[in-house]
């Protein structure tokens, strides 16, 4: 029951974040009783954020399911740039059906042939649209058409048994739907985000109370532009999805967000305004309302919503009661998307029973939607890329491992295991006009073309290395590290009334071999916006899954830029001072 798509249109949704991508070879017990089922195109008309927008979806409906033999199902949406019928997003329908599932998959509120602006997920808009189709899977409502669901289970008149799966903007839209529709019973958003405000601006200093960050602005003016480009895209007259008032695709909020991180300019109102519309449409706003079982699913390789996005997410919806658990995979939106590491959920091979993370998602439906009595797994489980057996490259735990091991940071730019050890030195870096550090080019790695290895120029860093490892050390979990610097210039400038003066630096870990060539772990980097340069302060860098093996060395660096971040306006020289009773510390959460 597959039908044919536009090779650019399914490449632009598997590169923006969808995570099921091909038909599969079924045999499980949850299948169809033939892997049968059946097609229809729908639409709804909805009320979502104050206008009436049409959403296009199709039915997927398995052979036998009626009202005398029922189904749980599964709702699903495109990530950024998709539509129901890009190579992704419909394999979610076909996958979940041939295994029984009644599937609803909808193209999201301003992509494909759906009407309506771009509005970020936000569970006023999203969440509210997004609801209404599980009215429709409930039989409180029909399709335009007249077309009417009464083969879904119910747990109640008008309660569908529900779940949702998808990945990036087709994972956050789950939350946002839970949030204000408790009748979901089942999520698994995967590698999507947990505060956009951070996601595109982040600023890694922990306490920043409001300060923002660096301008993540290769992923962000990406993003952008595709949405920009949806009427073109996806040619479509409805008037719904044109904004007369400011950018041409998105909500008046989005674009005025977009318009001030484009400035370099952080005025205090319009910054204040920025972080808390970015915030309304994010997770960290509203997940006190989730009460849905949720299994997080995050990628490693992943730039624009790392690890700690996800482990936000899960630390909250555990501490409030709600279900959690999580996975950090191998594949995000950094790499690993086309071509998935062996063992690694990869659907156009039709791995989902056969893949770690395909089992713990079918678990979970088995679980929270059929009501089956199956184990769903540890609490915690992250791929380990060194081992090579592919059913052993998971490990598990019951928490998120935290930080246990530190090492001070010497006057004389050596990493030390004792504070005895520092030597009293100082060292200064400055910045320039232009930027001088390159971790990555954000799209390369998500469409699989070369970069150019990291590197930064000398006098504008800072490095701290180890002595070579006598054994082999496994960091699993975000590195923490705490320092002092010193700047005259973002003194003078500590007060301004525009954020973008104050002092901006970039933390990084790498791992350097024997023979002197050194990794940076994925490409990640943690920008910082420092609070107030004459106070300590704490960054929390990026979580990793990664072994740094016998022989080979750390690498600590503070970089003055980023070629794919905005930076500092001005020139700024640092200074870090070291000595023995005031030095700084990297903590790194060590397994084993």
């Amino acid at each position: 029951m597959s039908r044919r798509v536009p090779r650019s249109r399914a490449l632009l949704a598997l590169v923006l974040g969808a995570t099921l991508t091909a038909p599969l070879a079924l045999t499980g017990p949850a299948a169809a009783a033939d892997g049968r089922f059946t097609v229809t195109p729908l639409r709804f008309t909805v009320q979502a954020g104050g206008r009436a927008c049409t959403v296009d979806a199709d039915l997927y409906r398995p052979t036998g399911a009626d009202r005398g033999h029922r189904a749980p199902a599964v709702l699903a949406t495109n990530g950024f740039g998709g539509s129901k019928s890009d190579g992704s997003t419909d394999a979610i329908g076909r996958a979940f059906a041939q295994r029984g599932y009644v599937s609803l998959v909808y193209s999201g509120l301003g992509f494909g042939r759906s009407g309506c602006l771009i509005s970020l997920d936000d569970p006023r808009i999203d969440g509210a649209a997004a609801s209404q189709l599980v009215d429709f899977l409930g039989g409180r409502r029909a399709a335009d058409d007249g077309t009417r669901a009464d083969f879904v289970t119910l747990d109640a008149p008008g309660d569908p048994r529900v779940g949702m799966i998808g990945g990036s903007y087709g994972g956050a839209v789950q939350l946002a739907t839970a949030a204000v529709d408790r009748r979901v019973d089942a999520l698994v958003p995967m590698i999507t985000w947990h505060d956009l405000a951070h996601s595109l601006d982040p600023n890694n200093a922990v306490g920043s109370g409001g300060v923002p960050g660096a301008f993540k602005w290769q992923w962000t003016n990406a993003f952008y532009l595709i949405g920009e480009g949806q009427p073109l895209l996806e040619p479509n007259l409805d008037p719904s999805r044109i904004n007369a008032l400011a950018c041409l695709h998105f909500v008046t909020k989005a674009c005025e967000t977009i318009r001030t991180l484009n400035s370099g300019r952080y005025p205090a109102k319009q910054t204040a305004e920025l972080l808390s519309y970015a915030r309304s449409v994010s997770p960290v706003s509203y997940l006190s309302r989730v009460k849905a079982p949720t299994l997080l699913v995050q990628g490693q390789a992943d730039s624009l919503f790392n690890l700690n996005e996800a482990t936000a997410t899960y630390r909250m919806l555990k501490a409030q009661g709600t279900p959690t658990k999580m996975i950090w995979q191998s594949w995000g939106h950094s790499g690993g998307l086309t071509a998935p590491a062996t063992g690694e959920l990869n659907l156009s091979q039709g791995n989902l029973e056969t893949s770690y993370v395909g089992r713990r998602i079918l678990a979970w439906f088995d679980r929270h939607l059929r009501g089956n009595s199956v184990d769903t797994g540890p609490a915690f489980a992250y791929r380990r890329d060194w081992i090579t057996d592919p059913d052993s490259t998971y490990a598990t735990a019951d928490r998120v491992p935290t930080p246990n091991r530190t090492l001070h940071l010497s006057g004389d730019g050596k990493l030390v295991d004792h504070r005895a050890e520092v030597v009293r030195g100082s060292r200064t870096y400055t910045n320039r006009p232009f930027s001088t550090s390159h971790s990555e080019n954000s799209l390369y790695g998500m469409l699989g073309l070369p970069d150019p290895a990291p590197y930064d120029t000398p006098g504008t860093h800072l490095a701290w290395t180890s002595e070579p490892l006598t054994r082999t050390t496994d960091v699993v979990g975000a590195p923490r590290a705490t320092l002092k610097v010193v700047s005259p210039v973002a003194e003078r400038t500590q007060h301004s009334r525009d954020a973008a003066d104050k002092l901006v630096l970039f933390a990084k870990l790498y791992d350097v071999a024997p023979d002197g060539k050194q990794t940076l772990v994925h490409r990640l980097v943690a920008p910082v916006r420092v609070p107030d340069v004459r106070k300590r302060f704490t960054v929390t860098l990026p979580g990793i899954v990664h072994r740094y093996q016998q022989g080979h060395r750390l690498r600590f660096v503070i970089a003055a830029s980023d070629d794919a971040y905005f930076g500092n306006r001005g020139i700024k020289p640092v200074t870090v001072v070291s000595a023995p009773g005031d030095t700084g510390v990297l903590r790194l959460p060590v397994i084993g």
